[in-house]
């Protein structure tokens, strides 16, 4: 029986993985969430003028100009907790762009401080968004633990949720219900695994510095104001004094044990085989991989062999670009090796 060439099983991986259209992610049961109105449990943050209620003060647009960016902050910090909202990002040209739904405690921990990130990244028009998560724990910046991907949809043309889980024993990415990426606590890990209270925060800002191509491109101003929408906002977790000097941690054991039975806490086989399938169609760039970065690999990376296969040692995509570059790229390789073979034939 004749056996299928490698090179063609890969090209075929690849056919598949670059068409969303054969993507759909089913994850189970939708999550049961309370959503709060804005003054229920946030306060604006910077860009006041650039922040607009909606009539009945359930949402919000955050606006940036050539004068300023803006954002809100959540009017308590927490002690673990879930965090979430359905977010409209702008459309059109938005290079340079950088729209956040993130926790963090800088403002208080200066120098040691936590923080769990989503980051939408602007691009040019007819370019898609990209986003990135990270987290850093007890000011780990130096071993910032970002992971990039794309999405299977247009994120500015109409809402979708994303989320923060957070607890004791794990943190959990989320799109709609798709679980994209967890980070399990490991005594390993040590202190880069964020445990201070921290506020939630959502911004708008320029950051053209970095944003789009390496900070090549820049925000344009002339396709001015860019508009995100957040609504159905979600808090939930346990509120506590980050200063307070006898701190009672006691005092979340209740509300902890109350999130870990929530249905958004539990990756049933069917969320972890939702999430492995976003991951290996949709993530460009993992930390994990990244082995000129970190030689040594980090306590909390759990390395997918499926996953590593795709990514070369700078945690980038072996293969990138439209499905037409792959294929003159498989198409290329292969008769490279074709080539080799029929010349060490004719040498013997």
């Amino acid at each position: 029986m004749s056996s299928t060439p490698l090179s063609f099983i890969f090209f075929f991986y690849l056919l598949i993985s670059s068409s969303s259209s054969l993507l759909s992610f089913s994850s189970g049961a939708s999550f049961n969430l309370t959503t709060i109105a804005f003054d229920d449990g946030y306060n604006p943050l910077f860009g006041d003028f650039n922040l607009v209620r909606s009539p009945d003060g359930r949402s919000v647009r955050l606006l940036l100009d050539v004068s300023s960016g803006s954002g809100f902050i959540s009017s308590s910090m927490y002690e673990h907790g879930f965090f979430s909202a359905k977010i409209k990002l702008p459309s059109d040209y938005t290079a340079g762009v950088v729209v956040a739904l993130y926790a963090s405690n800088g403002d208080v921990f200066e120098k040691n401080h936590d923080e769990l990130d989503i980051e939408f990244l602007g691009n040019v028009e007819g370019k898609p968004w990209r986003f990135q998560t990270n987290l850093y724990g007890n000011g780990s910046t130096s071993r910032g633990r970002e992971e990039r991907y794309r999405l299977w949809f247009d994120p500015s043309k109409e809402f979708h949720r994303y989320s923060i889980l957070w607890t004791a024993k794990n943190i959990i990415f989320y799109v709609d219900e798709v679980p994209i990426r967890e980070v399990v606590r490991s005594d390993e890990m040590g202190g880069d695994y964020p445990t201070k209270p921290m506020s939630i925060y959502a911004t708008i800002w320029d950051a053209s510095s970095w944003a789009t191509n390496g900070g090549k491109i820049k925000v344009n101003y002339d396709y001015a104001p860019f508009t995100a929408d957040f609504k159905e906002l979600v808090l939930e977790g346990c509120p506590m004094d980050p200063i307070q000097e006898y701190p009672d941690f006691t005092t979340c054991k209740e509300k902890d044990a109350w999130l870990e039975t929530r249905n958004f806490a539990v990756l049933t086989p069917k969320r972890r085989s939702a999430m492995r399938k976003f991951r290996q169609h949709y993530m460009y760039y993992s930390c994990c991989y990244d082995v000129w970065r970190y030689p040594v690999k980090l306590p909390d990376c759990v390395i997918d062999p499926i996953e590593k296969a795709r990514f070369n040692d700078t945690g980038r995509l072996r293969f990138s670009g439209s499905h037409k570059k792959q294929a003159k790229i498989a198409k290329a390789r292969r008769k490279k090796k074709q080539r080799a073979a029929s010349d060490e034939r004719t040498d013997v």
